[in-house]
């Protein structure tokens, strides 16, 4: 059906591309637990990124901005990110819960945008942060409880995820005073700065032996792994995020990435045996509604 009469409406292709990326980075959460299984966790982390520049650099354009914006771009999202998502996620935590506490960066965006580039927080931001921090509350609390699937979120490692989440936020920040950048470059030319601290923070806490035994009897599930966290997570995946947000703009399409920790969840249970309780289901409900407050409060109210 033709959508070309209502502007608002955006094309069912568009709608496609942006539940496909939703999909992919969702099924992502399962993909580092097959990964981390077979590599330690920093090499993983500094393997993805080495291919992400190579060989893309050679074709891909560096963007108009400052070393400076893209060594700090690559340093929080690269090491900061995923340097403890990726151990989190090795020393147990679910791959599911771990996708939805990972959408907490978009509150922590907007406090750190608010500290250091003056952006306004409005009444539906603070609004979505309370009922989402219920819902990461509701998570902590699980540990206490020893409530089956949110039970394996330890406070150690749900702090992991929450450090990590800060690590994006940051990074989004970063990415907010370079307007224009393409941000498939910004993901190839920034990760040029992610991988030596990543493979340095590998020797001194993974070892070379174990290293070395990792990458000597590296099997094709953990090529499997490492392939998709480059080719679909990261260039496909934000290439086309990219694209879409250019074309159809970042108020229409940012609301899908609620969709993430759906599939995440969803997928880690089905493929990973991931246990869904009461608990898990009503953090998720909280944390979602969060997000949706945060997202869509502003629009809803002007609209009244």
């Amino acid at each position: 059906m033709s959508t070309s009469g209502n502007p608002d409406r955006l094309p069912t292709a568009a709608i496609a591309e942006a539940l496909l990326i939703s999909a992919i980075w969702g099924f992502n959460f399962v993909v580092i637990k097959v990964g981390v299984a077979g590599v330690p966790p920093f090499m993983l982390a500094a393997l993805r990124f080495v291919f992400c520049v190579f060989p893309a650099i050679i074709w891909i354009r560096k963007p108009a901005a400052s070393w400076g914006a893209l060594a700090a771009y690559g340093l929080f999202l690269g090491v900061v990110e995923f340097g403890f998502l990726f151990t989190a996620i090795k020393l147990g935590a679910p791959a599911g819960l771990s996708s939805l506490v990972l959408q907490s960066q978009a509150f922590f965006t907007a406090l750190i945008a608010a500290a250091f580039l003056k952006e306004r927080i409005r009444l539906n931001n603070v609004l979505g942060m309370v009922v989402a921090g219920a819902g990461l509350a509701v998570i902590a609390m699980a540990e206490a409880s020893s409530a089956g699937g949110a039970a394996r979120m330890s406070p150690p490692l749900f702090m992991m995820v929450i450090a990590a989440a800060l690590g994006w936020a940051a990074a989004n920040v970063i990415a907010r005073t370079m307007p224009g950048t393409s941000g498939l470059g910004l993901m190839v030319w920034s990760s040029l700065f992610s991988p030596l601290p990543l493979a340095m923070l590998s020797l001194f806490f993974e070892g070379p032996e174990r290293i070395a035994g990792a990458l000597r009897n590296m099997s094709w599930l953990s090529v499997g792994a490492l392939a998709y966290l480059v080719v679909l997570s990261t260039l496909v995946g934000y290439g086309l995020w990219n694209r879409l947000i250019m074309r159809h703009g970042a108020g229409r399409i940012a609301p899908f990435s609620l969709l993430v920790p759906i599939f995440g969840v969803a997928s880690a249970a089905l493929l990973l045996g991931e246990s869904i309780t009461a608990l898990d289901a009503v953090a998720a409900v909280l944390i979602l509604a969060g997000l949706s407050i945060h997202a869509f409060g502003s629009g809803m109210a002007r609209r009244r």
